[in-house]
């Protein structure tokens, strides 16, 4: 080699025990820190998540200079997800106004949620999971996982946003014309519960983005990365994402770069100290 490139091999050694510059030194210690908070991100976040990370323990570095160590590490964001299949189909019994009309940004908890379905593949069968979604900080609020894609389905994960929320005022409840939700029995409990029922218009997915766009993520940073053999395991995989990573860990650009608990937390100690 030193031949090929003229190099005498006393030069070629000295190069080579030569100490790397203050710089260099900092690059590789930063890089430590940035590899440990992508695995705990479990793969999925990209520079700009990962220098806001950076920044939360202190580090000052810019996100061009995470660009560029995460580039030459061959460390990168999980990317792209194809479309679920149709689910849906048929009249709609009861049809409600569109109220959100994409008013995707609220100012408080329990102002509009937002729900809907997505079904997962396991060796078993079909796993269908229902969620309810606070647009306010992007929270998973109420889920509920089931082998049929029924009312009953989409009952349970609001019943789960209404114990665990526990509303004072109506909340607006979002979501498209599947059949689970324009039954009657769905519409009858929206009124006995305070909700006001809001729905896409038919076959517009843009009106209902926020729960698409979970499910979005869902897919694309964990069941993506899956093979699941029974339910009970995709059932307990999708347990860990929505509520030991999404909700308390995960950033999200709506939420100021804060994970959906912290933001809300954040908001309350604000009305506090008002």
């Amino acid at each position: 080699m030193c031949k090929v490139m003229q190099l005498h091999p006393s030069d070629y050694y000295a190069w080579k025990a030569a100490p790397q510059s203050p710089r260099a030194k900092d690059d590789q210690r930063l890089l430590g820190l940035l590899k440990q908070a992508w695995l705990e991100s479990g793969g999925v976040y990209g520079y700009r998540k990962l220098t806001l990370d950076m920044r939360d323990q202190g580090e000052r570095c810019g996100k061009h200079r995470v660009a560029r160590l995460l580039k030459l590490e061959g460390l990168r964001s999980q990317t792209g997800y194809g479309r679920r299949p149709g689910l849906r189909g048929g009249k709609p019994a009861v049809v409600a106004p569109n109220h959100l009309q994409r008013q995707f940004k609220v100012a408080q908890p329990n102002q509009s949620w937002v729900t809907d379905i997505t079904c997962i593949r396991t060796h078993e069968g079909w796993l269908y999971l229902a969620v309810v979604v606070d647009l306010f900080s992007r929270q998973v609020v109420g889920w509920s996982m089931g082998s049929r894609i029924d009312t009953s389905l989409v009952l349970d994960a609001l019943l789960m946003a209404l114990w665990r929320r526990q509303p004072h005022a109506p909340v607006m409840v979002h979501s498209d014309q599947g059949c689970q939700f324009t039954g009657h029995e769905w519409q009858t409990f929206l009124r006995e519960h305070n909700l006001v029922s809001s729905m896409s218009r038919r076959g517009n997915c843009h009106d209902n983005a926020v729960a698409e766009s979970f499910f979005q993520l869902l897919k694309r940073e964990r069941i993506r990365r899956r093979v699941y053999a029974t339910r009970d395991d995709a059932r307990a995989d999708v347990f860990n994402y929505i509520e030991m990573f999404y909700n308390s860990q995960r950033r999200h650009s709506s939420a100021a770069g804060l994970s959906p608990v912290e933001f809300e937390q954040r908001y309350s100690q604000r009305l506090k100290s008002v």
